[in-house]
């Protein structure tokens, strides 16, 4: 807020004119404990710019289930709210109204709770109490879980419309903030609104998931000592949800973690996968159709072999992958020169992914299930298909660690699939290729390796004719390069000469 903004006992007033000294004091004092608060530096500062507009704000903020979105607002609010409300999880129109209902006769401090037919009558009800306030000060109105509130036929966003254009939208005190973990339905609802609240949104704010460099700040708060390896390992089962890394427990082992939340009767994520997709996506099971088709094929699949898996197409199949994307989920790449015909949709979500490959249809009774397999080929198998994907996540961390952060660059795969006709060529891919305006093309090679990786004489003979079909089949004459990422380098070697630049783990730890 303004008085993060600038030092105890300044003026506030040369920083946010509208906001008094003495509201800039109790905002310095209460509101905010930033210890609270890893890697949110970007969402605080906006929140603060929000605190000191000299008009109202309808700010939403929206982003998948877990990610903290109701921890950020309580948190940097300190739950000091004008008046608050959350939705009520498949409860007809009358059910959410009581509630309301009771949540003003809260906030107004009166027993007599006023029963409400409609939501029109209740954001009157609203504008009544809030008008009671004898203030100055900015009126923080919060709607958490709103996606929940709009039951069918409640004709919920019509009266928030009215609300907003005939009321809040004209003074300079409101700030109303809408959450909602339904990201299609905040987007669709409220972003893209083509009715009253067209361009209404003064504030969006779209809570990501932690990357790998806010982990571990995250448990080094919580007093965890594990390594960048670990760390990875960890993401590779949960990604970055600060949800689940609220659940790990500092005295026992990453393997012991993971058997004690999955594995073990009582695990607290052994029912997440189920709740995840139908807290978010209504006829949920079309979109778990769509991701577990897509879990099995690392490489992801194009739209044409989605249908073909999953028998669903047309207009449904193109809004499934558009919720999903929404909702960081999934995430699409384009073939090296091909930018829109061979598109492919890959699984982004890495409890997904660990769900399919170890939890479903796991029958086994074994509560330390994950320290016995920990180091099967299995296991081994799918972290290197999950290191990948840590890769695609962080990839700003890659061009930063390769020195072109400022340089525009393309990122795509690459997959060749030789014609029948050709018996001299066999298939290749490249796991991550970016193509930098200054005529370079870093051809990625990813694996993920608990020691130092060892180029050998048929790696060696295997990258060098993946570099020279890629040059032939794409027209190169020159500017491609060998690029490796692994958790410890390369050994050295003759072989490693072919490589022209390396990256460790570390580097994947960096700020963005």
């Amino acid at each position: 807020m303004c008085g993060i903004l600038s030092t105890f006992g300044q003026n506030s007033r040369e920083f946010c004119p509208n906001v008094s000294f003495f509201y800039y004091i109790w905002t310095k004092l209460f509101m905010i404990n930033m210890d609270l608060f890893v890697g949110r530096d970007k969402e605080i500062r906006e929140l603060d710019s929000i605190m000191c507009s000299n008009r109202s704000e309808f700010v939403i903020i929206y982003g998948r289930r877990r990610v903290g979105k109701t921890f950020l607002i309580q948190n940097y609010f300190q739950k000091r709210f004008a008046f608050s409300f959350v939705g009520w999880r498949n409860q007809p129109l009358k059910s959410q109204l009581d509630r309301f209902s009771k949540s003003i006769s809260q906030y107004f401090k009166c027993k007599k709770v006023r029963i409400l037919s409609s939501w029109i009558e209740a954001f009157d009800l609203l504008e009544e109490y809030i008008d009671s306030i004898n203030t100055s000060e900015k009126k923080v109105i919060f709607f958490d879980e709103m996606p929940w509130i709009d039951t069918k036929q409640s004709e919920f966003v019509e009266a928030l419309e009215y609300f907003w254009n005939s009321w809040a939208n004209n003074r300079d005190d409101i700030i109303f903030v809408a959450c909602g973990s339904a990201t299609s339905w905040m987007v669709d609802k409220l972003i893209d609104n083509q009715g009253g609240l067209h361009n209404r949104i003064t504030r969006r704010i779209y809570l990501r998931p932690f990357n790998l460099c806010e982990v571990r700040q995250y448990l080094a708060n919580k007093d965890f000592d594990w390594d960048f390896y670990q760390i990875i390992q960890l993401y590779m089962v949960v990604g970055g949800v600060p949800f689940y890394l609220s659940l790990l427990d500092n005295r026992l082992s990453l393997e012991q973690n993971i058997d004690a939340l999955f594995f073990r009767s009582g695990g607290l994520l052994q029912g997440e996968f189920d709740e995840l997709y139908n807290a978010l996506f209504s006829k949920a099971d079309s979109y778990i159709l769509i991701v577990k088709a897509l879990s099995d094929k690392r490489e992801g699949l194009s739209r044409s072999e989605i249908e073909q898996r999953t028998k669903i197409s047309g207009g449904t199949l193109t809004k499934i992958l558009k919720n999903l994307e929404r909702c960081d989920f999934i995430v699409t790449y384009s073939q090296f020169k091909c930018k829109s015909k061979y598109t492919l949709y890959r699984l982004k979500d890495f409890f997904t992914l660990f769900y399919y490959k170890f939890i479903e249809g796991n029958n086994t009774k074994d509560e330390n299930f994950w320290q016995h397999a920990s180091l099967t080929h299995s296991v081994e198998s799918w972290e290197g298909f999950s290191f990948e994907l840590v890769c695609y996540v962080h990839l700003q961390q890659i061009k930063k660690a390769l020195g072109i952060s400022g340089i525009f660059t393309e990122t795509s795969t690459w997959r060749y699939i030789p014609n029948s006709s050709d018996t001299n060529s066999k298939g290749s891919q490249v796991d991550l290729v970016i193509s930098r305006i200054d005529k370079i093309i870093h051809l990625i090679e990813i694996k993920f390796s608990s020691k130092k990786f060892t180029i050998t004489k048929d790696y060696y003979d295997r990258l060098k004719s993946r570099k020279e079909l890629f040059a032939e089949v794409n027209d190169v004459s020159r500017g491609l390069v060998d690029t490796f990422i692994t958790p410890y380098g390369l050994s050295d070697g003759k072989y490693k000469s072919l490589i022209h630049s390396e990256i460790t783990a570390e580097y994947l730890f960096e700020k963005e």
